[in-house]
């Protein structure tokens, strides 16, 4: 399966936590982070013409982020708001399902974008 999505929140700003109140002290996905769901949901069902059934195998995804600016970066902060959106959107199970990943950066474009792609795993040595 390959997607583009919206470029993701950093995990910075993908989380918040609460410091007074009910919730004081858990860790919340923020408002940022429930808008990307939102977009990369209706952009998941835009490509794919329906809502996915839930891939419960063992997940390889690749992964190219398009930034929207140059502003330094670091890579890794980008996938935790991206898998927690493509299991909300019902892609996969759950987000543990992924054993290999390879992330890299692409140039920048404006509003930034991810090409992500998602096959089933496949151990290395373990078909011949």
């Amino acid at each position: 399966m390959k997607l583009t999505l919206p470029f993701p929140p950093s995990v910075d700003t993908h989380w918040r936590a609460p410091n007074k109140g009910p919730l004081a002290g858990r860790q919340l996905i923020s408002a940022d982070g429930r808008r990307y769901q939102s977009a990369a949901c209706t952009a998941i069902i835009d490509q794919l013409r329906r809502l996915p059934k839930p891939s419960s195998v063992p997940a390889a995804v690749e992964i190219i982020l398009y930034p929207p600016d140059a502003r330094l970066r670091v890579l890794d902060n980008y996938n935790k708001a991206l898998f927690d959106a493509l299991t909300h959107a019902g892609v996969w199970e759950d987000d543990s399902q992924v054993k290999r990943m390879l992330v890299e950066w692409g140039p920048v474009v404006p509003k930034g974008r991810v090409e992500i792609t998602i096959s089933q795993y496949e151990p290395a040595g373990a078909a011949a």
